[in-house]
């Protein structure tokens, strides 16, 4: 499914959290992580301290739930690195809990990924991205174990199939599928409850697809040219350093030399420029005043 492959030996791991800043905004982007700039204002504020507030503490065992918080997570095959405000292993009934040791998911255990928001809920799906690449991440982690065949002990002809990942002791990770995240959950400071997010293969094509684009973004070290959205520029952190507003005028030598002599011939012929010309139609001829 995963038809982006990307190597990380060509360049380093993109963070995560820089899939948001791509569907937000490309430009922002690009100023973030291109040209390394950075602002804080209130709403960027009010999420680090929810997200801190998520890091916060111990792992925790309740009810048959493990919650580990601040968990790293990585995938060689996207090219994105970053940290699980909180991930849930969630044990069906008869399975005994995984407590403490390298992290796996046994035989029955869910694994829930769990991302901390400050707002509400979107109409963008960037959110959402944002967290089916933490799953996809989990499941490459889980998943996508090398293995070594280990002969069975002596007087036995059988070969046992052994995950070979460092530092992983059987037999708690023998694992004969591959891990599949099929869900996520998002907590909303402004609503305090959780959004369900089911990682289906629109989501799983759309998240791979924004991987792909923030790498090409990244790689042409060019930042977008600004649009203004009074909605979303107005709330961005990066407004006085992106400043939106001063590109309305139209670029380029013929549309300064048309509002030029536009300047010139209004006031002494009775000409004047339409008042489009602040915006991308400023190449229209100029008409006539009544």
């Amino acid at each position: 499914m995963l038809a982006f492959i990307h190597s990380s030996l060509l360049m380093e791991l993109l963070p995560i959290s820089a899939l948001q800043h791509l569907l937000y905004c490309e430009r922002q982007c690009a100023l973030i992580h291109v040209e390394q700039v950075w602002a804080e204002n209130r709403f960027t504020a009010e999420g680090n301290v929810m997200h801190e507030k998520a890091h916060d503490g111990p792992d925790e065992l309740k009810a048959g739930v493990r919650i580990v918080r601040g968990l790293a997570v990585k995938s060689e095959v996207l090219g994105l690195s970053g940290q699980c405000d909180v991930v849930e292993f969630h044990r069906s009934a008869g399975v005994p809990p995984s407590q403490g040791g390298p992290l796996s998911p046994l035989s029955g255990e869910l694994i829930l990924p769990v991302e901390y928001k400050r707002g509400k809920p979107k109409a963008h799906r960037a959110d959402e991205v944002q967290l089916c690449a933490q799953g996809l991440c989990l499941e490459e982690m889980f998943g996508s174990c090398v293995r070594q065949d280990v002969e069975s002990p002596a007087g036995s002809q059988d070969v046992e199939s052994r995950c070979a990942c460092p530092g992983v002791e059987p037999p708690d990770h023998l694992l004969a599928q591959a891990a599949t995240i099929r869900e996520g959950r998002l907590f909303y400071g402004q609503t305090r409850r959780r959004m369900d997010v089911i990682f289906d293969e629109e989501l799983r094509a759309l998240t791979v697809e924004a991987a792909r684009r923030l790498h090409e973004l990244i790689d042409s070290r060019e930042t977008p040219p600004a649009v203004y959205e009074e909605r979303k520029c107005d709330a961005c952190s990066l407004i006085e350093l992106c400043m939106p507003q001063a590109m309305r005028f139209q670029k380029g030598a013929g549309a300064w030399f048309q509002r030029q002599m536009a300047d010139l011939a209004g006031p002494r012929s009775g000409w004047r420029e339409p008042a489009e010309h602040l915006t991308e139609d400023s190449h229209l001829p100029l008409q006539k005043t009544p």
